[in-house]
């Protein structure tokens, strides 16, 4: 672990495994220990806790955003030394990673984008639960904010079709630093990468797609979206891990090394 200091925050940075360079952020409310979860062995990872997560500190500057977020992770980059690296991360990670990309294309000779949950747009549909949550802790503190959350429409309609999500958005209200983070949820729920379908279309990288169904915050609609725009994507559908979560990572990590490990355009950009 190492950590950087940006506008007063202190964030904690971790730099482990050998051959291929990738950074690989975690998710909204995650952390380094998701992304290791995530993203499999045989690899070098570089993973930058963002702003308010893990044990990185909030920092000076507000609102929270992508692009604050990404500038972040290239300053993570730049710190472990490198030149082109693959890029990828899991649903906030993953828009992290298509903008750092799309801004910074010289840099990044791959994509692996993990349940993603941002397109092209700012404040999707499926963030809506993220934005209630972090509204009702903003407005009524995280035990009446819990009891209103758990008797409303949105739990009732998730316990029944998305059970994984409904357990992580129970969770925000658990975190001993919950009112402060739930400025972060906000903030993130209502942004979006910045990123137009054009400039995506225009990567000249290969790039792996992957998605679950049984997941309302992060829909399969989303994969299939960004899929169908990367010129030189491939898309995985894996199993969901509110079905099998040993499954689904076992998968995860398959789909991930296998396209890291036979992608040769990968590994020749950044050793170029």
């Amino acid at each position: 672990m190492g950590s950087l200091l940006r506008d007063g925050a202190t964030l904690q940075m971790t730099d482990t495994g050998d051959g291929l360079p990738v950074v690989f952020q975690h998710g909204l409310g995650g952390g380094e220990a998701q992304a290791a979860q995530t993203f499999p062995a045989g690899f070098r990872r570089i993973t930058l806790e963002c702003r308010g997560h893990g044990g990185s500190g909030l920092g000076e500057r507000r609102p929270f955003s992508f692009e604050m977020f990404a500038d972040d992770v290239l300053a993570a980059a730049d710190n472990a030394g490198l030149g082109r690296f693959a890029a990828g991360g899991v649903s906030m990670g993953a828009a992290i990673a298509l903008r750092l990309t799309c801004r910074h294309p010289q840099r990044v000779a791959g994509l692996v984008l993990v349940r993603p949950a941002w397109t092209f747009s700012a404040a999707p549909q499926n963030m809506q639960p993220i934005a209630e949550v972090a509204g009702l802790i903003l407005e009524h503190g995280t035990d009446k904010g819990r009891t209103i959350f758990a008797q409303s429409e949105t739990a009732t309609r998730l316990y029944r079709e998305a059970p994984d999500n409904l357990s992580s958005l129970l969770g925000y209200f658990d975190r001993p630093d919950a009112k402060a983070f739930a400025q972060v949820l906000a903030d993130i729920a209502s942004d979006g990468p910045g990123v137009s379908e054009r400039e995506a279309a225009a990567l000249d990288i290969p790039a792996l797609v992957v998605g679950n169904a049984m997941d309302a915050v992060h829909p399969l609609s989303s994969a299939y979206a960004l899929a169908a725009a990367l010129p030189d994507a491939v898309f995985a559908e894996i199993t969901p891990k509110a079905r099998d979560s040993a499954r689904h990572f076992s998968e995860l990590h398959t789909e991930i090394a296998s396209f890291l490990q036979s992608h040769s355009k990968v590994r020749s950009l950044i050793s170029s």
